[in-house]
């Protein structure tokens, strides 16, 4: 498990409810829409939400996830992992049209420490959380033996790409955004961002 300091620590259970909430500003709104078509009749999706960060596996697990807090409570969050070397093949008869550009995006850049999530609560931004986040990424990237860091943002969200390119991120390709009923987003593009693995500066 890896060592954090104050303000930053590793997520736990009792975290949900804050994970569930930056996903779901993180994901414009996506994550909301599919926990709603995922709720039994009469169940809530944000508990759906919370269950999903509860579980001790899958991709949004609070145990992929660090948080920062402020004032005794979570402000922000990173949720992210390494991707295989060599990705499945995409079955489209399977996997929802909404996700297919996402994992298309995924599927380019092999070997990376993913960026899930990165997001903040609005009232606490400007205060160097996603900077220090993205920083803490990079460690553990290079610490993986990772190729770098890899993270998918919406083309409407120009503050957060705005950060990603100054902290070293370059777009590398985009897909068209799949909307649903129910879901509105004034995004028209996912963009996959890169940041490559930094060499030591000797060469080896």
């Amino acid at each position: 498990m890896r060592e954090t300091t104050p303000p930053f620590r590793r997520a736990m259970p009792d975290d949900a409810a804050a994970l569930a909430e930056l996903i779901n500003i993180a994901g414009e709104g996506l994550p909301l829409h599919v926990w709603r078509s995922m709720a039994a009749p009469g169940e809530d999706a944000w508990a759906v939400g919370r269950q999903r960060a509860r579980r001790e596996q899958g991709a949004f697990s609070y145990r992929n996830a660090f948080v920062a807090e402020a004032d005794g409570r979570v402000v922000s969050c990173l949720i992210g992992y390494p991707l295989p070397e060599a990705p499945e093949p995409i079955d489209y008869a399977q996997i929802p049209a909404l996700f297919a550009p996402l994992q298309e995006l995924e599927n380019l850049a092999p070997g990376t420490w993913y960026v899930n999530v990165l997001a903040t609560y609005p009232e606490h931004r400007g205060a160097g959380y996603g900077s220090r986040l993205l920083a803490l990424a990079d460690e553990i990237a290079a610490a993986s033996s990772s190729h770098g860091s890899s993270i998918i943002v919406a083309d409407a969200n120009v503050g957060a790409r705005r950060l990603y390119l100054r902290c070293g991120y370059h777009e590398r390709a985009m897909r068209p955004v799949v909307r649903e009923e129910n879901w509105e987003t004034p995004a028209r593009n996912w963009l996959l961002l890169v940041k490559p693995r930094a060499e030591p500066e000797d060469g080896t």
